[in-house]
């Protein structure tokens, strides 16, 4: 006979209050070996709560958590079998470098010679080889954090826990430890769980994002699927820049933003229900291919924004006195449509990039 292996993580029906605060409400999800997970919402959202719990740091009020098919609900940290990686880096200050990594070697008896092969291993594997004499204060943020990553992952555990870790960092410290972190993770082939609030972040290192708020999951997929295809308003607004149009359905498609007629594909809506439009501004064409598109308006250009590489234009709709759209377009394609602040211009929001949601 021949089974399929257990996943990594399981985590099972898992609810949590604090006093009168449900934190979290029947959570349940899985990670597959090797698998990058980002667990990614607002403050306050239960994420941290649910990284803890599964750390052992915090006691579920219900459900289970399994990892590599056992249960662990019961037992403490110390029997888990990960490593962890906190947004304060934790370092022992009066250790170096190599001190730090070997911490967690050493009281685990590993014979001297094969903690130091293990910890010359890892200062190579984070790139910092010559950095192993070094006290916590000599190092920069960004070398302390490769210093804690190295240590967490110094007993080989066969799970990893990312609290935060890029959050007290610069951000171009932030960007290339990012990279440094999911390299590290793909050679290595560690499961990974990660809690962030940077939506960025998350789209850029996780294999699945599950997309948290007021302690339930709102949605779970690929980065992708959360960004292209929300399941929720919420999922909408809170993963990348999206416009937001209150509008109400028509028949057959047809809907109504305030005075403005769009033409959409058949919903499930009941004419004069209560809609939310949601397109991204990348989505929205502008000049020659606005005018070759469905739902093409004219629009009036209340502000443009130069943002390196790429331009944001403000848009009032027609018969719309103060809701703006926003518009990202490539410099090529400003020229073309000569854009400029208080012109008129061609604007589609093409129906196959709005995602129809029920109103508020």
């Amino acid at each position: 006979m021949t089974g399929t292996a257990a996943p990594a993580v399981e985590i099972l029906g898992i609810s949590k209050r604090f006093g009168d605060v449900l934190a979290l409400d029947d959570v349940s999800l899985s990670v597959a070996d090797g698998e990058f997970v980002c667990f990614l919402g607002p403050s306050g959202c239960g994420k941290t709560t649910l990284l803890r719990i599964v750390a052992g740091l915090e006691r579920q009020n219900l459900g289970a958590i399994r990892i590599k098919g056992r249960d662990v609900s019961a037992l403490p940290p110390a029997a888990r079998d990960y490593g962890i990686v906190f947004q304060s880096y934790a370092l022992f200050p009066n250790l170096t470098a190599a001190q730090n990594i070997a911490y967690g070697l050493e009281t685990r008896r590993w014979p001297r010679d094969r903690i130091g092969a293990r910890v010359r291993e890892l200062l190579d594997l984070v790139h910092l080889p010559r950095h192993a004499g070094r006290y916590p204060a000599q190092l920069s943020g960004g070398e302390q954090q490769r210093v804690a990553l190295a240590r967490a992952l110094a007993p080989s555990p066969s799970l990893l826990l990312l609290d935060e870790p890029l959050s007290a960092l610069d951000a171009r410290v932030r960007v290339a430890l990012r990279d440094e972190i999911k390299r590290v993770q793909r050679r290595l082939g560690v499961t990974t769980i990660m809690v962030t609030h940077d939506q960025e972040e998350a789209l850029a290192m996780a294999d699945r994002i599950v997309v948290m708020n007021h302690g339930i999951v709102e949605q779970i997929g690929t980065p992708p699927e959360v960004y292209g295809e929300p399941r929720t308003l919420f999922v909408a607004r809170f993963v990348g820049r999206m416009n937001v149009l209150a509008a109400r359905a028509g028949r057959d498609g047809a809907v109504r933003v305030g005075a403005l007629a769009l033409e959409l594909a058949p919903g499930a809506f009941e004419a004069g229900a209560p809609i939310a439009l949601a397109i991204r501004p990348e989505a929205l064409l502008i000049g020659d291919a606005a005018r070759s598109s469905g739902n093409c308006v004219m629009a009036h250009v209340v502000a443009v924004q130069f943002l390196g590489a790429f331009t944001r234009l403000s848009l009032r709709l027609p018969g719309e006195d103060t809701t703006l759209v926003d518009c990202d377009i490539a410099a090529g394609a400003l020229a073309a449509a000569a854009a400029r602040e208080g012109s008129e211009l061609p604007v589609a929001l093409p129906a196959g990039a709005i995602r129809v949601f029920r109103g508020e």
